[in-house]
């Protein structure tokens, strides 16, 4: 991966971070990673624990960030989950699956897709 998009990926996580905080959720973790897969955001609001794929585009040409996050993605990201689920021992609380997409510009245009997915 190029050093431009590493930079804009860490720039879309940092707005997400910043968004979710602003809508009352607490950070747990940050770049979650396994021998599975990663976990960009883990936050929690009350009792629901929630895994955050956070995608940031410069536009739409190669399709909505949204979209990147096909099935694909998806049970990489549950497989992930599971494994912090294992790994810290949680247990009674709500698991949820968001997506945040960002555009890029002067003024971000994010998009928070909550309950994006779930395990099945």
């Amino acid at each position: 991966m190029t050093e431009a998009r590493l930079a804009l990926g860490q720039w879309g996580e940092d707005q997400a971070v910043q968004w979710l905080q602003a809508q009352g959720l607490r950070i747990v973790v940050r770049n979650y990673r396994t021998p599975v897969g990663e976990v960009d955001i883990i936050a929690r609001d009350k009792t629901t624990l929630i895994f955050v794929e956070v995608k940031t585009r410069r536009g739409n040409y190669f399709g909505t960030p949204q979209e990147a996050v096909g099935p694909r993605k998806q049970r990489q990201i549950i497989r992930a989950a599971q494994w912090y689920l294992v790994a810290e021992k949680v247990r009674g609380l709500h698991l949820r699956f968001d997506v945040i997409a960002i555009r890029y510009g002067t003024s971000p245009v994010i998009e928070h897709i909550a309950d994006a997915f779930a395990m099945p």
